[in-house]
């Protein structure tokens, strides 16, 4: 199947500024299982005006590794050049939901410090733990840490409950919490991040897709987010990117992936 090239939803004034960032995390479901050359070329010019992309429900087996490197070779022909890091699988004790996650960035821009790592001190507390990398920008730093909870069914608020401790573990690092949580930012269990001062960056906007679009309703949960402190960090755009409206249907977006890539424009205080 050939995949057209999705239209950015940013202007490109948003990326070239110098004074701020614009990251972007997408489930991209059993990437590297399922994905074709057209898959991932869609990939790459979905996000290839981003400074930042954090990947979760990468395959932790043969195919996952291979597919990151090759968006990041597609993303280095299309006018910029990225770095890349595939953290090791995750440590659950189901050998079948374990995965990996990936970081992509531009290092014209940004510079990685320290190597990236997977939880440790709760990593039996939680299935898929967070994968955490630390960059420089404009002599400031931050610390991403990229997450994949379990599914909903399977009560994520009950690994979720442990990022309160997260915090005080890296009391030296300007955490931002990324990714895929299975659970509405309303939810209670986020109310101690909230208490910290954490926010959302995005609030009430679904981005899972739904399995066919009922009365042109596309979107089914709000799952996706991105927490960050203002006091730290000056919000300045979010949003989630319709690619599902370039295609011819749902069932065609959902060989991308079944979730919406979610971004985040900011600047360091």
């Amino acid at each position: 199947m050939i995949f057209t090239v999705v239209l950015c939803q940013l202007s490109t004034s948003a990326y070239t500024a110098k004074n701020s960032i614009t990251i972007c995390s997408w489930n991209l479901k059993d990437f590297g299982k399922s994905k074709s050359d057209s898959a991932i070329n869609f990939i790459a010019n979905t996000v290839k005006d981003f400074d930042i992309l954090m990947i979760q429900e990468v395959v932790a087996g043969y195919g996952g590794a291979q597919a990151v490197a090759k968006l990041a070779d597609i993303l280095n022909r299309k006018g910029e050049k990225w770095d890349y890091v595939i953290s090791e699988p995750t440590s659950g004790d189901n050998s079948y939901k374990r995965e990996r996650y990936a970081y992509l960035w531009k290092p014209r821009l940004l510079k990685r410090i320290t190597k990236p790592w997977l939880e440790q001190a709760y990593h039996r507390q939680i299935d898929r733990e967070p994968f955490y990398c630390s960059f420089s920008f404009n002599g400031k730093t931050f610390t991403l840490a990229n997450f994949h909870a379990i599914t909903k069914s399977k009560q994520p608020q009950t690994e979720i409950k442990y990022f309160r401790f997260l915090p005080d573990e890296y009391p030296d690092l300007n955490l931002l919490f990324c990714g895929d949580f299975n659970l509405p930012q309303s939810h209670s269990v986020f109310n101690p991040l909230k208490q910290m001062g954490y926010i959302p960056a995005l609030t009430n906007q679904k981005t899972s897709l739904r399995q066919k679009c009922a009365n042109q309703e596309c979107l089914a949960s709000e799952f996706d987010n991105i927490f960050f402190k203002p006091e730290k960090v000056s919000y300045l755009k979010a949003d989630a990117i319709h690619f599902y409206r370039s295609l011819a249907n749902v069932s065609e977006a959902r060989l991308i992936s079944d979730h919406l890539p979610v971004y985040f424009e900011f600047s360091l205080n």
